[in-house]
């Protein structure tokens, strides 16, 4: 039996380490794996759509445009730990005085790409339901990796610049993003959280529908068993930012499906 083929979104130069990685991690099972990269998420959906692809590793946004190419015959087979957490974070520069989403009122907000949806699609959709329209903020949008997502997290960093050159009063950013920030010490002590949002579903591994059960399962399977207490297994899970790949919370989508809807984006690119 042929390999499956897994599709995945060249966003840094690391993603080939760490999907060679997942390779070899694979090799010699009943599931054994190849990869192909893709330099956006458009292209990747196509892709697994016409069956170029056996699975997608696709952000959440990327699943919401598969759900509605596919009229939903598609599946959700696993994920990271961090992606059935995760966050949006507004922050502005620290002492600011800013304490919740009606702060924003007659300020101005910088967000990330357009097609990012921890970092405009998702703050827009928790504005709305704060009750903030169009006519009370002002949107800074920042469009600096469009096609990736936001993956690369640059148009976050762009947005955080903004708000320390003055060219904007706060910031919508994925908590990845804000965590690298204490991490790394890029800006540090210049931000602070003033609001966070309910937690949310973000990537995952898609296939369709006609993909056998007795194809993937063994594959899902094999992946869930990797092991962070495995000195073989842990460079790869700390590189893709994971403790543990479980299985796909699909109710923390609804989320992004209704954001969606509301703000009239397309299912193709």
């Amino acid at each position: 039996m042929d390999p499956i083929l897994v599709g995945a979104v060249a966003y840094t130069p690391n993603v080939v380490t760490i999907w060679e990685g997942i390779r070899d991690y694979f090799a010699d099972t009943d599931s054994e794996m190849d990869f192909v990269l893709f330099s956006n998420y458009g292209r990747q959906v196509d892709s697994l759509i016409d069956g170029t692809v056996d699975l997608a590793w696709n952000t959440n946004l990327a699943w919401v445009r598969t759900v509605a190419q596919t009229d939903g015959a598609c599946k959700a087979v696993a994920t990271r730990d961090t992606d059935t957490v995760f966050q949006t974070m507004f922050v502005c520069r620290t002492g600011a005085g800013m304490t919740d989403l009606t702060s924003l009122r007659a300020r101005r907000l910088a967000l990330g790409s357009k097609d990012s949806a921890q970092a405009a699609i998702l703050p827009v959709q928790f504005l709305a339901e704060a009750g903030i329209g169009g006519d009370d903020v002002e949107l800074l949008r920042i469009n600096s990796d469009v096609g990736k997502h936001g993956d690369t997290g640059r148009s976050e960093l762009d947005a955080l610049r903004a708000v320390l050159d003055d060219r904007a009063d706060a910031a919508a950013i994925g908590i990845n993003t804000w965590e690298a920030i204490g991490r790394d010490q890029l800006m540090p002590g210049a931000f602070e959280v003033f609001w966070e949002s309910p937690t949310y579903s973000h990537c995952n591994f898609t296939a369709l529908e006609s993909m056998p059960d007795e194809r993937i399962q063994p594959w899902v399977d094999h992946l869930l068993a990797m092991d962070w207490e495995n000195p073989a297994h842990r460079p790869i899970l700390e590189m893709e930012g994971l403790r543990q790949w479980v299985l796909p919370r699909l109710e923390g989508y609804q989320s992004l499906f209704d954001a969606v809807a509301a703000q009239g984006i397309t299912a193709r690119w």
